[in-house]
């Protein structure tokens, strides 16, 4: 099907394993797999006697039961096992949109989050959120934009590119109009457990509504992308197995070795989140004196949860920016127009322990201009 390119992939497909400083990576900082194995005892015996046959397409019943633990109202039968979450994004549009559907997504955002569904033939509308508004969501607006044709809301929390976290309030009544209108709600949930106030933390959209699908993944909050593991969580039985029998066209199976270690982490799961909230939250702290030594170049609302942030660029254009600290420092941002091309905005990421390197070489970028 025809589908425009996805600008951050783009973007980042020549520059990611060629410059010298990651300053705008989503995840958290990664594992070996001896690291990950060394934190289970006797996984790494049993890891070697793992048989390499087809797995399940719904996924390992062993691994779907260590993610059914981070819900309360859906099982493992519930739980849809998919190749990271961009797969998972792609089965849901495919097999529950349709041409002259109409969405409403939570914006800026991960580009396949509207893209997919625009490709389907649906209709978009975009709720915007803005800096100046602290990026807050407007209930208004979205009660407003519901039609007739409306099939799914899809929202984003914690939200990446700006760490913005609603309040529960805000998301019961987001799931209050959504069974009012009898509408799918899509929550993308893959930096859940990075909440910085463990009290803020949201219950998944799935425990609180019948026809709302969350997603999760090992890739953001967990620090391990190449496990290339992430789920759908939905008490909607037939929205599973729409999806399911539309993944028999994509990868059909996940790779036995990954829903092996993805098993493995989830069993160890509070430790891996302690440790990478550890960094984060280390890491903010000399963001928030970066950002007040440089306030006269750069602005942001501060994030409430999750690895990254997206700071104002108070003058000059954020691509010409970005190219720049990329050739004099060797610092790779991501600008805010592979989000909106009319973005002031670039995105920083705070997962990994070299985050202090980098800023320093961003720092001296920053003196010199």
């Amino acid at each position: 099907m025809p589908i425009a390119p996805f600008k951050i992939e783009r973007y980042f497909a020549p520059r990611e394993f060629t410059a010298r400083y990651m300053l705008s990576g989503s995840d958290c900082e990664s594992f070996t797999i001896a690291e990950l194995l060394e934190l289970v005892p006797g996984a790494q015996a049993e890891f070697q006697d793992h048989w390499l046959g087809y797995t399940e397409t719904q996924g390992a019943p062993s691994l779907r039961e260590e993610i059914a633990h981070l819900y309360e109202s859906v099982g493992p039968d519930g739980i849809l096992i998919h190749s990271g979450a961009g797969e998972a994004i792609f089965t849901f549009m495919n097999s529950a949109l349709g041409p002259g559907d109409h969405v409403i997504v939570h914006y800026p955002c991960y580009q396949s989050l509207f893209q997919v569904a625009e490709s389907i033939g649906c209709e978009v509308t975009r709720w915007e959120t803005t800096a100046q508004g602290g990026w807050e969501l407007d209930l208004n607006f979205l009660e407003d934009s519901i039609g007739d044709r409306t099939r799914a809301i899809i929202i984003n929390c914690p939200h990446n590119p700006t760490g913005y976290l609603m309040n529960s309030d805000r998301l019961e009544a987001i799931v209050e109009l959504a069974r009012s209108r009898d509408v799918l709600l899509f929550s993308d949930e893959v930096y859940r457990g990075l909440e910085y106030d463990p009290d803020h933390r949201l219950p998944p959209a799935c425990d609180l509504y019948e026809n709302a699908i969350s997603l999760g993944v090992l890739s953001k909050s967990y620090g391990l992308p190449g496990l290339r593991i992430g789920w759908i969580a939905t008490q909607n039985a037939r929205i599973r197995e729409n999806i399911l029998m539309f993944k028999d066209y994509t990868t059909l199976c996940n790779a036995a070795p990954s829903e092996f270690l993805a098993r493995m982490a989830l069993r160890v799961g509070p430790h891996i989140l302690r440790r990478n909230l550890e960094i984060v939250m280390a890491n903010l702290e000399i963001l928030r004196d970066f950002f007040s030594a440089y306030a006269d170049a750069l602005r942001w609302v501060e994030p409430r949860a999750g690895a990254i942030g997206f700071p104002t660029l108070l003058e000059g254009g954020v691509d010409a920016f970005c190219k720049d600290v990329l050739a004099g420092e060797g610092v790779l941002l991501l600008p805010g127009t592979v989000y909106d091309e009319a973005s002031c905005e670039l995105r920083i990421g705070y997962g990994r322990r070299n985050m202090q390197e980098a800023l320093g070489r961003l720092s001296a970028y920053l003196d010199r201009r």
